[in-house]
Formats: structure tokens, sequence, C-alpha cells
């Protein structure tokens, strides 16, 4: 699974971003032609703590505004969930992902003590 923003750093400092209130979101985007209706979502992205999750997710938005409505009858359906998704700041998937992290340096620590 790709994490857009964290290139570089390590899984410690991205620990330590998540508890300074870092989120990892993913954005939804729905695209139709006529009677096929996709609804997809966008790589994960890492939110600095204090930063505007919505502005990270306007590509999305304008993908959906304009390729989403089409598909009939759930072009519409699909869009306008995927606008509430995002225009909420995406979907928080920080606490699922934070189990996935490999654990911290503190046992390796422990072991030195």
């Amino acid at each position: 699974m790709k994490i857009v923003g964290i290139a570089g750093m390590s899984p410690d400092q991205l620990r330590f971003e998540v508890q300074r209130g870092a989120k990892l979101v993913y954005y939804q985007y729905c695209i139709s032609l006529l009677v096929i209706t996709l609804r997809r979502s966008s790589d994960v992205y890492f939110i600095p703590a204090g930063e505007n999750p919505v502005s990270k997710g306007l590509p999305w938005i304008l993908l959906s505004l304009v390729a989403g409505w089409w598909g009939i009858p759930w072009g519409p359906i699909f869009t306008i969930q995927s606008l509430i998704t995002n225009f909420r700041g995406g979907k928080d998937v920080t606490a699922s992902l934070s189990q996935l992290m490999p654990a911290a340096a503190a046992p390796a620590m422990a072991a030195k003590a």
C-alpha cells in the first residue's frame, strides 16, 4: 500500500507524527460511463497535524464532479457519497494502519538495559 507524503520518513518518525495528531486518510472518487459507474479509493495520504485534509482531497473532489454524474442510476448516488466523504476530510484509516506499523525501537532498547 502506498502512503503519499511520507517519503524519507522512518517508522519511528511516522509514529511520532501520528501521536502529535497527524492522520492517514484516503479519498473516494467516482467515474461514470452511462451504464457503468466505478467508485474507487485513492492512495493513502499523510496529513500532518494542523493541516486541512480537504485541501489534499481537491483533485478527487474535482474528478468526481466532472466524471461521476453520468452513470444511471448509480452515478449521482456514488458521486454524492464520494463528495460527502471527501468534504469531511476523507476516510481516516490512522488507527487501522497504526496497528500494522512495526514495533518501535522500545523493545530493542529494553533488551539493552
